[in-house]
């Protein structure tokens, strides 16, 4: 019997399941908003823990090592130190670089093992994206021993200096060169160890150690990227990622869960109750550089610092699926120690430094602003486009049991599902999990770009196919993920294709570039593992705002439709 349009979750799995592709991503979005808390209270009290004892405990931990350590209990003695601040940024370059940050456990696909990471970077033979492929020793596709000796080399000296009393450019110059030379050998590490930010405060912390220039550095190092990151969100994209995160969020209220969508259950677009905080989020992360730079007083910096504290501390007890809290956790920190204690260091005094006052310019603007104009060139993570809806994302559609040629790779661990698989006895609950994870791409405003796109990947039928989210996939056979397209689309392809040997139909990349600043258009195309680029396309954004994160009339018929791929 059909459900009705005004019948609510929860529904069967199993007739969900059965349901033409477009009426099962209806049902999906309305399971998904009509969930509570789409997260189990067990999976958010882990990450916590996480934050808490691994995080900022490993930090403590680092500390205590250093020259006149006064001892835990005297937290206000040792905290806000600048070597207490040196030793968070080199702390949160090892735990990131190791996989233990924003990639790491089951809100990020990874089940068992919870982490990828130095499981897979120490692990000759595992899949790599070096800067230049063809060139000698560093090039090619797979770990070799070098690779794995040069990351763990730098790991190591990481640690030796986390373990010194007091820290010296000799301690430290070794991985500011080490850092980029991991990723011409892997474009996977330099991201992996947020480069674009802890890698750049290295810098500032090798070279200028002597007298306070290295906090006026670290200064521009914050404003660049709450500006960068507020630019970001300047775009009509912002709004879904509010709905989605809020909607997930375990202290937003019950009753404003549902003044998120435009009218659940039948409208589950983002309502102006979204829009408006999307605005006002936007407008608190430009504000907070603009205090804290303009503050000629105590008090104005102190509402500059709980304006910062409260941003940042809203979005990490909210945990959004795929979020950096320890990012977040370091940025608040951060701000306290260079704005609040430090006061009276002013950001000019990096005019004495001319060398690394222009290695900053082009890090922190020359690079960001090209990025945000031309997103197809540059990282989301170096232009400093952060979680703000809109960056570049692949679809991979294994056609029949095609996937199981992954099994030819060296992994660390196995796909979502063989992870799910060998956790669950249920394989409806397996399917369901697998299905409902798709389904989330189309509550953000540019997964609607798919629905121009998908047609001209499928042969037949889109159920004939098994669908990866290109993040999850590089999560396993990288060894990392964190939102990047950039890491998971053509470039990881031509990595795999000689590995696997995928014929002509068996597996179609879906590739979509995030939209330039101010731009009207997101560029798609679809690519086949063995023969290349078969269709091509940019979609209209304006439109796509009013769509629902299901396809309906002529998009839906077009999911339905046996048809040969069309191209563009």
């Amino acid at each position: 019997m059909p459900i009705a349009d005004t019948d609510l979750p929860p529904y069967d799995p199993a007739e969900m399941l059965a349901r033409p592709y477009p009426e099962r991503m209806r049902l999906f979005a309305r399971t998904w908003a009509a969930q509570v808390n789409p997260n189990p209270f067990i999976v958010l009290a882990m990450y916590w823990l996480k934050y808490l004892l691994l995080f900022a405990g490993g930090w403590a931990f680092f500390c205590s090592f250093s020259a006149g350590y006064p001892g835990f209990s005297s937290l206000g003695s040792w905290a806000f130190t600048g070597v207490a601040f040196q030793k968070a940024i080199l702390w949160a370059l090892f735990y990131e670089s190791a996989g233990f940050g924003c990639s790491s456990g089951p809100m990020n696909a990874r089940f068992s093992p919870p982490i990828g990471g130095f499981l897979h970077f120490l692990r000759p033979g595992t899949t790599k994206l070096p800067l230049f492929p063809g060139i000698p020793i560093f090039g090619g596709h797979t770990r070799s021993w070098l690779d794995v000796a040069l990351y763990g080399l730098n790991q190591l000296l990481l640690l030796r200096a986390l373990l010194a009393p007091e820290l010296t450019p000799e301690l430290l110059l070794p991985s500011c060169f080490l850092i980029p030379l991991l990723g011409v050998t892997d474009k996977t590490l330099f991201l992996a160890a947020r480069s674009e930010h802890y890698w750049v405060a290295l810098i500032c912390l090798a070279v200028a150690s002597g007298g306070d220039t290295w906090i006026a550095a670290c200064k521009w190092i914050w404003v660049f990227i709450w500006f960068w990151a507020a630019t970001s969100k300047v775009n009509h994209h912002f709004p879904s990622v509010i709905m989605v995160m809020m909607n997930g969020g375990p202290f937003f209220p019950k009753w404003l869960k549902r003044r998120l969508f435009a009218s659940y259950p039948d409208d589950i677009r983002p309502s102006k109750v979204a829009a408006r905080m999307a605005h006002m989020g936007t407008f608190a992360e430009y504000m907070i550089p603009v205090i804290l730079l303009s503050s000629g007083s105590e008090f104005v910096t102190a509402l500059g610092l709980i304006l910062m504290f409260g941003f940042h501390g809203y979005i990490a007890v909210n945990n959004p699926s795929g979020m950096p809290v320890e990012w977040n956790i370091l940025m608040v920190y951060g701000g306290f120690f260079l704005f609040g204690f430090n006061p009276d260091v002013s950001v000019l005094s990096l005019g004495a430094m001319p060398l690394l006052a222009l290695f900053l310019f082009v890090m922190l603007v020359c690079i960001p602003l090209y990025g945000n104009f031309v997103p197809s060139r540059v990282s989301f993570l170096l232009a400093m486009r952060y979680y703000a809806g809109n960056w570049a994302y692949n679809v991979w559609l294994f056609r029949g049991d095609s996937s199981r040629k992954l099994e030819k790779l060296v992994t660390a661990s196995g796909t979502m599902r063989q992870q799910l698989e060998g956790m669950l006895d249920n394989e409806l609950a397996v399917d369901t999990a697998v299905a409902m994870s798709t389904g989330s791409r189309f509550l953000y405003l540019q997964g609607k770009v798919l629905y121009d796109a998908l047609p001209h990947a499928i042969e037949g039928h889109i159920s004939d196919y098994e669908w990866f989210e290109g993040e999850v996939l590089a999560g396993q056979v990288l060894g990392w993920n964190f939102g990047d397209g950039h890491l998971n689309d053509a470039n990881l392809l031509d990595a795999i294709q000689p590995q696997c040997g995928f014929e002509e139909g068996e597996l179609r990349v879906v590739s979509v570039e995030s939209q330039p600043l101010f731009g009207r258009t997101m560029a798609w195309k679809v690519i086949d593992a063995a023969s290349g680029v078969i269709a091509s396309g940019e979609t209209e954004m304006a439109p796509m705002r009013n769509e629902q994160p299901w396809p309906t009339g002529e998009i839906a018929a077009r999911f339905e439709r046996r048809n040969e791929p069309a191209s563009s």
